[in-house]
């Protein structure tokens, strides 16, 4: 094999390839790397095989397209792409095969599918270029370009049928249907002389078109050829309808439309007469005419219970889910006699509450031939559906759990009783007085000898937040450490090992009115309890910065204090925008800390405890309900004690 370059006009320069040994009527291949203007033609009607000897033997398939296909036969090339040198095509190669041979030409009958070449000598160029990439697979399917320089465009697919003027429409394209791996909604198909043709307006499913070619045999043994031909979209089919043509579908769709049920019927609304004698292309796979639909429904009966769009072709639904989603109170749909192959298509259609559905004589039902999977199927994508092709679904098997659609407001705290909300409102006014003094080493005395304490802080923090340094330190979080000996090291032990952390803990200032209480547990040895809210560093680094806290105390009955705590866990984090809004801002709560009792009030409280056995806190609240009248308050606890009305805990002392 020999091969030599030569200069054409236009065509910048391409390298021949001669034979030396060949076939007859075969003797010389034009090849080119880059050209300006290609077109991807795949499998005609017959295998013509070009014997190259490109590496190793390997036989590349050129596919010609003589003048007698169509119209476009003699297709004026621009000027030619950058110059390349000849190389020999390997795995993943593109090699672009010029000139449409008038060498090769079809048998007299337009039903055989072999062809004859004529000799060397009566071969002429036609500037066709045909684009191939070698992938050692499938033949004849290549990378597509549209446009001067090889510049990729928005492409559409003209897909064509030799000799498809034989065929009836609604057979062939069932047919391509049924072998197609992909869903396709064929538009605008024509006969043009003894081809048809129709358009697709995505890449992936023009090419498993292509790959049905040759698969369809028709009733006389002959195989269907497929053929695919990029080009511009149609230009009627991407143009928005017209005025008179949107008139016109009004008045279709109002003598379809039932106002008794809120029902539209669009059954087999591309063969409707009064649409066809106007010439408008009623295609609901078409985006244009769809949104037009959308647009009436949308301006004139936005109330739409039911519709039916059975007998319409539709493939897919991609663009008919945009016309339906935007009918809220849609409760009916008709989707039966269509060519919708899988279930999944219905997931375009997730969010609508259907309670009636059609879908029989579709493809999916013949792949769900089982009726619970069909139904459940069906069920999964409409949950409230109760009615499935006409007939009613057994009921679903649900929890009755209403799911509240706002969050409850917040109640307040919590105590239990009016006993319980004074002992803890008393405790923690003692506390936090303390906590929030200089010196917190008054506290051993509100801690057990064997009281535990633990503190924890956030996983993680805004950046920009207040640090929590200063807590890091001995935070105990579960989620962050897993060393069992750290996280034993990090809980603290008897009353003096508690009360010496919390002095190293950043001066504070408690905001009282904040607080928020929950009773948790409670018996007559034994009580538990939450308190939240906000307090804020009065020094240190970060001096002013607002926290919010939780704190678990549990505590039991012990002298004169009220209560002893036996385990205390406090969790710190960063307060909220709103909370430091907020934080100081409010009065004392009414049910709050109470004021510092005088001399005499402090005499007289001690001298009540001793005389009725009660402990210092419930004998000032018995006090302190008498207008700290010692007579009358005695006189209503003695009438209490012998009714049985003072419970156990307010002689715990």
């Amino acid at each position: 094999m020999t091969f030599f370059r030569k200069g054409y006009p236009n065509l910048a320069i391409v390298a021949h390839v001669q034979l030396d040994q060949g076939e007859p009527g075969q003797k010389e291949v034009v090849v080119q790397r880059e050209v300006t203007n290609k077109r991807t033609l795949h499998k005609e009607p017959d295998d013509r095989i070009c014997a190259s000897s490109f590496r190793g033997g390997r036989k590349v398939q050129c596919i010609f397209r003589g003048p007698g296909y169509g119209a476009q036969a003699m297709q004026q090339r621009p000027r030619g792409g950058p110059v390349s040198e000849f190389r020999t095509p390997g795995p993943e190669q593109r090699v672009h095969f010029k000139g449409d041979f008038d060498a090769i030409s079809r048998n007299n009958s337009p039903q055989d599918g072999i062809c004859h070449r004529r000799s060397s000598s009566s071969y002429r160029w036609a500037p066709r270029t045909v684009d191939v990439r070698f992938d050692g697979g499938r033949r004849g399917v290549g990378v597509h370009t549209v446009g001067d320089g090889g510049r990729k465009n928005k492409t559409w697919y003209k897909m064509i049928i030799p000799y498809g003027k034989k065929y009836d429409k609604n057979w062939l394209l069932k047919a391509l249907q049924n072998m197609c791996s992909v869903p396709f909604t064929p538009l605008q198909y024509q006969i043009q002389g003894h081809e048809a043709h129709f358009y697709i307006d995505d890449g992936s499913t023009a090419y498993a078109l292509c790959s049905v070619s040759h698969q369809i045999t028709d009733n006389e043994g002959y195989q269907v050829v497929v053929l695919m031909d990029p080009c511009p979209p149609p230009s009627n089919l991407n143009t928005q309808l017209k005025p008179r043509d949107i008139q016109h579908l009004k008045q279709c769709m109002a003598k379809r439309f039932d106002t008794s049920h809120c029902a539209l019927d669009l059954n087999n609304l591309h063969s409707d007469p009064e649409l066809r004698s106007e010439n408008i292309s009623a295609i609901l796979s078409r985006k244009t005419f769809v949104d037009a639909v959308g647009k009436v429904i949308k301006e004139n009966i936005p109330e739409l219970v039911r519709l039916n769009l059975s007998n319409n072709n539709l493939y897919r639904l991609d663009h008919v889910a945009d016309l339906i989603n935007n009918s809220p109170h849609l409760k009916t749909l008709d989707l039966s006699h269509n060519e919708l192959k899988t279930v999944k298509e219905l997931d375009r259609l997730k969010g609508l509450k259907l309670v009636e559905l059609w879908l029989d004589r579709n493809p999916l039902c013949d792949l769900l031939k089982d009726k619970p999977t069909y139904i459940n199927a069906v069920r999964e994508r409409f949950p409230q559906l109760l009615k499935l092709d006409g007939h009613d679904l057994p009921p679903v098997i649900v929890f009755d759990v209403v799911t509240p659609t706002t969050i409850p407001p917040c109640t307040g705290s919590y105590f239990v009783s009016e006993e319980i909300k004074f002992l803890i409102l008393h405790f923690l006014q003692q506390y936090y007085s303390v906590y929030d003094s200089g010196d917190r080493q008054p506290l051993l005395g509100a801690y057990h000898d064997r009281a535990t304490f633990s503190l924890s802080q956030p996983s993680s923090q805004p950046v920009k937040r207040c640090n929590l340094r200063d807590y890091r330190t001995d935070s105990r979080n579960m989620k962050q450490l897993k060393d069992p000996s750290t996280r034993f090291c990090l809980l603290k032990h008897t009353r003096v090992n508690v009360v010496s952390l919390i002095n190293n803990l950043p001066k504070t200032q408690h905001d009282t009115a904040s607080f928020n209480v929950d009773v948790n547990a409670y018996t007559s040895t034994l009580l538990s309890f939450t308190v939240s809210g906000l307090f804020k560093e009065v020094a240190g680094t970060f001096q002013d910065s607002v926290r919010a806290f939780s704190r678990v105390f549990i505590a039991v009955p012990a002298g004169n204090s009220g209560l002893c705590i036996v385990n205390d866990e406090l969790f710190v984090r960063n307060a909220t925008k709103e909370e430091i809004c907020g934080v100081f801002a409010a009065p004392p709560a009414s049910g709050g800390p109470v004021v510092p009792l005088s001399t005499p009030q402090q005499e007289m409280l001690s001298a009540f405890s001793v005389k009725s056995g009660m402990n210092l806190v419930w004998s000032q609240k018995c006090l302190q309900d008498n207008d700290w009248d010692f007579n009358k308050a005695g006189h209503i606890f003695t009438q209490m004690q012998a009714e049985g009305k003072i419970p156990g805990v307010a002689f715990i002392k």
